[in-house]
């Protein structure tokens, strides 16, 4: 199964910890929004990584799927942020469905956080991720593969 992660990861480079891991152990490609030409057609599973920011995915890869993900692709979402306690997939889950593309699971995890007034305490989560987070990300993608390859 050809993998590749289309992630964004500028604030802490948290997302980006978690990306890197999994492609240590795995043949997939990393492909960075900001850097990288976007070709998504060639793999059969595509992982959407990102920071979160007002509660969605960065706004350059939402916009990055919005125009760039072909139809009907099996993917998976990974996301960091300050709070994780709530489900930030809502607004990439729904340009995903427009495509008819099925998500088959997410993986979120706490991330270095000093966006705005977080910044005046020294930000939130100073060591997270946490090994045991990206080692969390990294059983998650097994897992993922081990179901659906």
């Amino acid at each position: 199964m050809k993998t590749a992660i289309l992630y964004e990861s500028w604030h802490h480079g948290n997302t980006k910890k978690l990306c890197e891991a999994i492609k240590k152990e795995q043949d997939i490609t990393l492909l960075n929004v900001k850097e990288d030409d976007i070709a998504l057609e060639e793999y059969d599973l595509i992982g959407i990584a990102s920071g979160v920011a007002f509660g969605k995915f960065y706004k350059e890869i939402e916009q990055a799927v919005r125009e760039k993900m072909p139809e009907g692709k099996k993917v998976f979402l990974i996301y960091t942020c300050g709070n994780p306690g709530p489900d930030f997939t809502k607004s990439i889950r729904k340009t995903l469905s427009s495509k008819n593309c099925d998500v088959l699971g997410v993986y979120r995890c706490k991330g270095y956080d000093t966006y705005g007034p977080f910044k005046l305490v020294g930000g939130l989560n100073k060591e997270h991720p946490t090994p045991e987070e990206i080692r969390g990300a990294v059983d998650f993608y097994n897992e993922l593969i081990g179901k659906w390859s």
